[in-house]
């Protein structure tokens, strides 16, 4: 048999031209670069790039959900990433195309992606993001990482890598062993935990912890739960719990909750029958507070106010303060808050911690009570301010072994509360809460 003659080469398929032919959408991965380069790039928070991009590409709910999973993977392993693919680059390519190649690594190595899918995707995003000389060379690394799997992690610390060392040095003084243990907390996506309204029904598939809170698997829509839209609970992570119910309040007390918003708190109050008022600066979240108000039917009276001026009509009988911080402590849900945050940010932070704290001991009526908390793991946020709050006059009241003796663990010698994502390891870890509590003087 003769052998057909091979065909004169088309120019107009040149390579060249393959590569500057228009790309088909891809919602999902489109808006994961662009929050990934919104943290990696420009230090701005996942939900802020999230919002932005997920808007300017028309994504539905579903690509956007996808998409956050996708940069949250990235960033949750993105030290691990990083130091896998430097012996496949000879050179340092330019910031955003490391950005896709650690995408792609991402999904094929933690996300289960079918390989032709991770490669395919990652060379499309470069060629519409006008990145085109660079799809040759992530084919090539993306086609070598699928073929070597898992094997490329052997022998990395992925621990250690995963995490920025100013924040590796400061949780190490949390105790023995705590950077590691926070770090494996936070390595996993976190499941969704639920405060119930006091006499609802918890969703099925819920897991009861010890602190009252019922534990639903990550990925879970909560808007999609049999009782969400009647109000017969609300999303909060079960350290983030602790704080209000350390609190106390009691049927008929009048509490202020500063800083409200979304609300998780706020609800925890109002659900122990006392009289409250929620002050929220923050337009956008004054709204969320007032949506889940809404829906959970509590009346609370809400107020938008900067708390650090703000000025009751009466003193307070008890109030919690759940102040502005670095977030550390919420590295499982919002791993951006590694990457993002900078010890220089320690400074603005504190000096508003402390001005809302002597704001708050100005509210409260004499004898009154006062908890202090932050979703933060950094010292300076915590045990520098309790003792701050000590020097303005507010009186320690330390916490019992009593109150907490469901999880012992986070009871610290001074009678403060500590939690970070390296407890309940074998229950799916918490987040990260430090909280004081304070007597104004009689």
């Amino acid at each position: 048999m003769t052998a057909e003659p091979r065909r004169p080469r088309n120019p107009k398929r040149s390579p060249a031209r393959r590569n500057n032919a228009p790309q088909p959408a891809d919602p999902t991965r489109d808006v994961a670069f662009d929050i990934l380069c919104g943290v990696v790039e420009h230090r701005r928070m996942l939900e802020t790039s999230l919002s932005r991009s997920a808007n300017e590409h028309e994504a539905p709910a579903r690509d956007r959900a996808a998409a956050h999973r996708l940069a949250a993977a990235t960033l949750r392993h993105m030290g691990t990433l990083r130091t896998l693919l430097e012996p496949f680059l000879r050179k340092e390519p330019p910031e955003p195309v490391r950005i896709a190649l650690m995408m792609g690594c991402a999904q094929l190595l933690f996300l289960e992606t079918p390989p032709h899918a991770a490669v395919g995707t990652t060379v499309s995003l470069l060629r519409r993001r006008k990145l085109a000389p660079f799809a040759g060379l992530a084919n090539a690394v993306l086609r070598k990482v699928a073929d070597q799997g898992e094997s490329l992690l052997e022998g990395l610390d992925q621990p250690r890598l995963n995490i920025p060392s100013w924040l590796w040095s400061s949780w190490n003084t949390l105790g023995k062993g705590a950077a590691r243990a926070i770090a494996q907390g936070i390595s996993h996506e976190a499941p969704l935990d639920i405060t119930l309204r006091p006499g609802a029904t918890a969703p099925e598939g819920g897991v009861d912890l010890p602190n009252g809170s019922i534990r639903l698997p990550a990925g879970t829509r909560v808007t999609e739960l049999p009782g969400y839209a009647e109000g017969a609970f609300w999303v909060q992570d079960a350290a983030a719990t602790l704080p209000a119910r350390l609190l106390a309040a009691k049927p008929g007390e009048r509490v202020a909750d500063l800083c409200a918003a979304p609300g998780g708190k706020t609800a925890q109050l109002a659900a122990a029958g006392a009289e409250v008022t929620a002050v929220e600066q923050n337009p956008t979240r004054l709204l969320r507070l007032q949506e889940n108000m809404e829906r959970l039917a509590y009346p609370v009276r809400i107020v938008q106010d900067d708390a650090t001026t703000w000025k009751p009509d009466t003193l307070f009988d008890a109030i919690l303060l759940d102040a502005p911080c670095s977030a550390t402590g919420t590295a499982r849900r919002h791993p951006d808050v590694l990457w993002v945050k900078r010890p220089r940010d320690l400074i603005a932070l504190t000096e508003g911690q402390d001005r809302l704290l002597a704001a708050a001991k100005s509210m409260l009526r004499p004898g009154g009570r006062l908890i202090y908390a932050v979703c933060s793991l950094q010292d300076e946020e915590g045990p520098a301010r309790a003792r701050a709050a000590q020097e303005m006059g507010l009186i320690p009241s330390p916490f019992t072994a009593e109150e907490l003796a469901f999880l012992p663990e986070a009871l610290t010698p001074e009678g403060w509360l500590r939690t970070h994502p390296g407890l309940w390891l074998d229950k799916g870890s918490m987040d990260g809460f430090f909280a004081a509590r304070f007597m104004v003087p009689a």
